[in-house]
């Protein structure tokens, strides 16, 4: 499933709604993943808007993270390889930048910062976030994608990449598209078969996070934590 909107193109957009602008206005952090691309990418081509190109390039990285290629970028329908090289240059930037800053977790409120940018995916997200041993981030990564439940949130896929960190716990959240962060008893199911297995493994389920653009919903916080 690729990610497309029914949006205006560029030249159609009011002025104070365009990325470039936006960006301007309130800074990159205010802007969606979406937008950021959008401005990455410049402009679209014949074949696809910019729009439909970025949407596109976020459902590649959502699927294969870090490990997205140039090769895979250019094979985008209106990307080609000029801006497959601009795009992954600017993604290697900001892996440089960001690897070894690792941001010391206490409270589920700063998760929240960390994963925002996943709210506005149409699907659900499942994303599984390694801490080490004084609750610093080690890497936040996408186990799934589609409705949150007991056959597609495995322990095994879940646990995989924080076994490789050698994490000592971990925080697991899901984006909530309809933006009702009420847990389901599907969410409840889950986080009890997460901690059951993290007990069983040594690295602990300190959390389980529902967010939409609009806040967040913490297990933790409401006394929901499997004992």
């Amino acid at each position: 499933m690729k990610y497309t909107r029914e949006v205006l193109s560029i030249r159609e957009t009011p002025l104070d709604r365009r990325p470039r602008e936006r960006l301007q206005a309130i800074g990159p952090e205010g802007l969606s993943d979406h937008e950021l691309l959008a401005i990455i990418i410049g402009s679209g081509s014949r074949s696809a808007g910019v729009h439909e190109i970025a949407g596109s390039i976020l459902h590649l990285l959502d699927k294969h993270g870090s490990d997205t290629t140039i090769d895979q970028i250019a094979l985008i329908k209106g990307v080609g390889k000029a801006k497959s090289s601009v795009i992954s240059a600017a993604l290697e930037l900001g892996r440089r930048h960001v690897h070894g800053k690792k941001q010391r977790i206490t409270y589920p409120s700063e998760v929240y910062p960390l994963i925002r940018h996943y709210a506005d995916r149409p699907q659900e997200h499942f994303l599984s976030i390694s801490l080490n041993g004084a609750h610093e981030v080690m890497g936040i990564r996408i186990v799934s994608i589609g409705l949150v439940n007991r056959t597609v949130v495995h322990p095994r896929e879940v646990f995989a990449q924080p076994l490789q960190d050698r994490a000592t716990a971990i925080i697991v959240a899901h984006n909530h598209p309809s933006g009702n962060l009420s847990p389901s008893s599907e969410d409840m199911s889950v986080t009890k078969r997460l901690t059951e297995a993290g007990l069983i493994l040594g690295i602990e389920l300190l959390d389980h996070i529902i967010f939409s653009e609009q806040g967040y919903f913490s297990f933790l916080e409401q006394g929901m934590m499997p004992s």
